[in-house]
This record gives C-alpha cells, structure tokens and sequence, in this order.
C-alpha cells in the first residue's frame, strides 16, 4: 500500500530538513515550492501526487498544508488509489521559525506577513479530519527529530 505524507506547519518549521532527514529515502517529494511560477499549482501537485502514487511511489507533501482545505484535495487523490494518509504536525513555534527564516538566503526567506498570515490559517489536524495516522515531530536538540504520536 502506498502512502502520502502531509508535513503540515509554519514556514521554517523544519518540514523540509525533516523530510530529508526521514523520508527522502521512501518518500517522493512534491512541494508547489519547486513550481512557485506555475499557473494552477494545487492542479499540478495533485498530478503529480497522482502520477507517484499510480507509479507505485510513497510521496510526501512538503508545503505548509495549514487546513483542512488543503489537505483534503490531497487526501481525495490518495484515497482514489487506495493509500494510507499520514500527517505529520510540526507545532508552530513562530519565534524559532522567525529565527531559522532569518537563516534562508533571499530566494527562500519568507516575509514576515507570510509567517503570520500562515499562522493565522494553522490549524492542528485531528483523528477526525481523516488521517489514518497522525504524528507530532519537533525537533530534539540534537540536530535530529522527535517523532510521536499524535495526542490531542
């Protein structure tokens, strides 16, 4: 069975390390990141979501995903192929993500008003939204993750 990982979080909340420190080795990455002059991006990653998993590909979605009106199109394209959805919440810290934002080089800083405008919409995802699993990843102080299960 195939499955589709959804990191949802703040910008510069370590969705992206994350998913090269756990799932780069399983998981393809679709990010609307990597098409950010596209026309119709959310069409576009949902086929490319769809070609991976029809490819027989575990993906993982690697955007911020802040609500639910963005992770159910994703969830509908892997539930019409029968995988397994996981999330995976990164708690927002907006102090820790201003500091690691700061860190980016100018073609991926975020403006501030993205930060909060994001934080805004962030909505912790719940057993009842659909996931088949849910984590909570923060980091460990090691330069590595700590990953649980969801608690509400």
């Amino acid at each position: 069975m195939t499955e589709i990982a959804i990191l949802i979080g703040l910008q510069a909340s370590g969705k992206t390390s994350f998913y090269r420190a756990v799932l780069a080795a399983t998981h393809h990455h679709v990010s609307k990141d990597a098409f950010p002059n596209a026309r119709r991006r959310q069409a576009r990653q949902l086929r490319l979501i769809g070609e991976a998993l029809d490819a027989g590909r575990d993906v993982a979605v690697d955007n911020t995903n802040p609500s639910a009106e963005e992770w159910l199109p994703i969830m509908e394209v892997g539930r019409a192929r029968g995988a397994r959805i996981a999330g995976y919440w990164f708690p927002p810290d907006i102090a820790a993500s201003h500091e690691r934002n700061a860190l980016r080089d100018n073609k991926t800083r975020v403006p501030d008003v993205g930060l909060y405008a994001t934080l805004k919409r962030l909505r912790k995802p719940l057993p009842t939204d659909g996931f088949d699993e849910l984590f909570t990843v923060r980091f460990d102080g090691r330069g590595g993750f700590d990953v649980q299960p969801f608690e509400e």
